[in-house]
């Protein structure tokens, strides 16, 4: 999984809070890529999602646009 932010969001620190305390930390690798200070990682969202705003989430392929919890809690197998 990796989730392109601009750092300190509340938005991706929701998803972080909601992916481990969900305990999918075991089976997921999780990267955070700052798409402000690291012009690849900017340009990598933009490619993978044509959005120039964040959290961009990719998880096992699939794009999820902000945070939405019922689309990464399928993506992820959290029950509900």
């Amino acid at each position: 999984m990796i989730v392109y932010d601009r750092g300190n969001l509340g938005v991706v620190t929701n998803h972080h809070n909601y992916h481990y305390r969900n305990e999918k930390n075991d089976t997921e690798q999780y990267e955070e890529k700052d798409v402000v200070h690291v012009e690849q990682a900017r340009e990598d969202m933009i490619q993978i999602s044509g959005q120039l705003g964040v959290p961009v989430i990719e998880v096992n392929g699939e794009i999820v646009i902000g945070f939405d919890k019922a689309r990464l809690s399928e993506l992820l197998g959290i029950k509900r």
